[in-house]
């Protein structure tokens, strides 16, 4: 089965939890999500769906007690009832974070991505970026 990782960025901050979804091994888009409705940390089975609002998308399934967690567009966390909004950077307008080129752009590229696919492994993990320099390895190098 195909796997999607979707990374979030720790910690969270006032404007969402936002993150990086990888297909396989390869990043392709940022993502965004709202602090006050996030899932767990896990792994779930995505299933392709059509959203009354979104159109074809997919699915996170076996959240308890949660239904309609959805990929799709939007610019910032309150875009989200629970839902990963996809984008193509990040951007701050007005002094808030938010994701930016996100239908035109990230959303139709996941559709690209996941195109033929009913379903896919969607694992969820925290992501804490370390600098570079601070990396055991670079560390070695001094």
């Amino acid at each position: 089965m195909r796997e999607f990782w979707l990374l979030r960025h720790e910690p969270p901050i006032e404007s969402g939890i936002f993150g990086v979804l990888k297909d396989e091994y390869v990043p392709f888009c940022v993502t965004v999500e709202n602090n006050s409705y996030v899932f767990p940390e896990g792994d779930y089975i995505c299933r392709r769906v059509n959203s009354p609002k979104f159109g074809d998308t997919f699915e996170v399934t076996g959240i308890k007690d949660r239904t309609h967690i959805l990929f799709h567009w939007g610019k910032e966390e309150e875009d989200s009832l629970g839902c990963v909004i996809l984008g193509e950077t990040y951007t701050v307008v007005n002094g808030k974070e938010m994701v930016g080129y996100s239908k035109n752009y990230a959303f139709k590229e996941f559709l690209e991505r996941t195109k033929g696919l009913s379903e896919f492994l969607l694992r969820v993990r925290k992501w804490r970026f370390e600098s570079i320099y601070n990396s055991p390895y670079i560390q070695g190098l001094k």
